[in-house]
């Protein structure tokens, strides 16, 4: 029998340590804009500089068909959507060989003239997946084959009506409940049983915008934000009943951007024209206005909050902006119109003519260290990066391409 000294006993125990660590560096990306919905990677150990040419590729796989859906991750997993042909679909890639283990069909092809296919980005939540099709099927499906669980048209079932450029918005799982936003008469937001796909609660007339929900607890308040197409409202977990609106960072034409909540105040953006609001929430729960302003209009893509300053596209520039009082820190137009993620001290930007830069999040200037370009079609790069387990994740409608940004 083969006994461990003293010494290699400590050094297998170390050994596992590190493994451990290492283990618990790698962070999955469950849903739309990550674990908390706002576009950060608490992951470390990453790369500081990537190698001229951009990271290295792990894999690249086609077959996503048309679409800007995002992705989810985790289970070694991940989940996205697309179309092809006559019909939608979502699927599962296998993360480490970028095969595809299951797609299955959850709706007819949806048309636009500003790219077809899904826009929403499925969520992850135990052995089910929930999505939302870009005319409105909503559907719960098994993890591990796609089996759909249920599946229900939110136009047919609470009068919703398909906005301009397809339904955009990630379902939120809140609990029990799946919270979306058919933007029906009665039913502008409903809370589902997402097991079953029954309703629990329908609240409001708005119609629908292209923002994702949130669920944030303000005090003793848990509550429901979303962003409608008229407006930012906040919702009573439970119920629905409504607790306060905000109407002035909306626009008649798009409102996108998914809400930013940090420490008892709520960051709201819109373009066209419109700008951004700092809201504050009081011990009832309800929300008022801190400041307003015109420097930090996010349009398709939102912002993320690293320490106290917002980094986002204030329409085509990227702009530093200090959350307590939108005093702007910086603009830059190194990288074009795009989108911004975050992790590891460092800001991943998309730009939507195919730039990727990795640039430090720092208030102090804008501090690019590397670059490259990835390959696109006719349409822009829409779907934002994403990191999650040492890679980065990037999609230009079919094609998907898996990065080494952990220099394993």
């Amino acid at each position: 029998m083969y006994l461990a000294s003293g010494i290699q006993k400590a050094t297998l125990a170390a050994a596992a340590a590190l493994i451990a660590a290492g283990t618990l560096a790698a962070v999955d990306w469950p849903q739309w804009r990550g674990e908390k919905r706002d576009g950060i990677s608490s992951e470390t150990g990453l790369l500081k500089q990537w190698p001229s040419g951009g990271p290295k590729v792990i894999w690249k796989t086609t077959g996503l068909g048309e679409g800007y859906s995002a992705f989810a991750i985790a289970k070694g997993k991940l989940f996205t959507q697309g179309q092809r042909g006559s019909e939608q679909y979502v699927m599962a890639f296998d993360v480490a060989t970028g095969k595809k283990l299951w797609e299955t069909a959850s709706s007819e092809k949806f048309s636009q003239d500003r790219g077809n296919g899904p826009r929403g980005t499925p969520t992850l939540d135990g052995n089910n997946l929930y999505a939302e099709s870009g005319d409105g099927i909503l559907l719960s499906l098994d993890q591990a084959s796609g089996k759909v669980n249920w599946k229900i048209s939110m136009v047919k079932e609470f009068g919703g009506e398909v906005p301009g450029w397809g339904y955009s918005e990630s379902p939120l799982i809140d609990g029990n409940l799946l919270i979306a936003t058919p933007g029906g008469r009665g039913a502008s937001v409903v809370a589902l049983d997402k097991n079953t796909g029954k309703v629990v609660w329908k609240s409001q007339n708005d119609r629908a915008g292209y923002s994702s929900p949130i669920a944030v607890d303000t005090g003793k308040t848990h509550q429901i934000i979303v962003f409608t197409g008229s407006g930012v409202m906040g919702l009573f977990g439970k119920t629905g009943e409504l607790l306060w609106r905000y109407d002035k960072v909306s626009n008649r034409t798009a409102n996108i951007a998914t809400p930013i909540y940090s420490n008892g105040y709520l960051f709201v953006s819109s373009a066209y024209g419109t700008g951004c609001a700092l809201l504050k929430f009081e011990e009832d729960g309800k929300a008022k206005e801190v400041f307003f302003s015109k420097d930090m209009k996010n349009h398709y893509s939102s912002s993320v909050l690293v320490g106290k300053y917002l980094y986002g596209y204030n329409d085509a520039i990227l702009t530093a902006m200090k959350f307590e009082n939108g005093e702007v820190a910086w603009r830059s137009r190194e990288v074009k119109k795009g989108s911004v993620a975050y992790a590891d001290g460092m800001l991943y930007v998309l730009g939507e003519d195919g730039t990727v830069a990795l640039a430090e999040a720092t208030p102090e200037a804008y501090k690019e260290v590397s670059r490259f370009d990835i390959r696109k079609g006719s349409l822009p790069t829409w779907t934002p990066p994403v990191i999650s387990n040492g890679r980065l994740y990037l999609r230009d409608q079919d094609n998907l391409v898996s990065y080494d940004v952990k220099g394993r």
